[in-house]
């Protein structure tokens, strides 16, 4: 009998803290800051200077570097 209400009360814990996160979602709204929108406002450029193509794996290789703790 106490394990059962051992479960309930993990449940009913559970719902309280999922209730807690979606009210705290849905009053605080999300802005980026200014360094983010600088941020993006560089990579667009970098995308524009790319002609906006993605990488594929051969040029992401090609300036990767993958040395591990040679590259240090």
């Amino acid at each position: 009998m106490t394990a059962l209400i051992g479960l309930i009360a993990l449940v009913v814990v559970a719902l309280v803290g999922w209730a807690i996160a979606e009210a705290k979602y849905k009053a605080l709204p999300f802005t980026h800051s200014e360094e983010e929108a600088k941020e993006a406002e560089e990579l667009d450029e970098i995308a524009k200077a790319r002609n906006y193509q993605e990488m594929n794996i051969r040029d992401i290789m090609r300036t990767n570097s993958t040395k591990g703790f040679d590259a240090v």
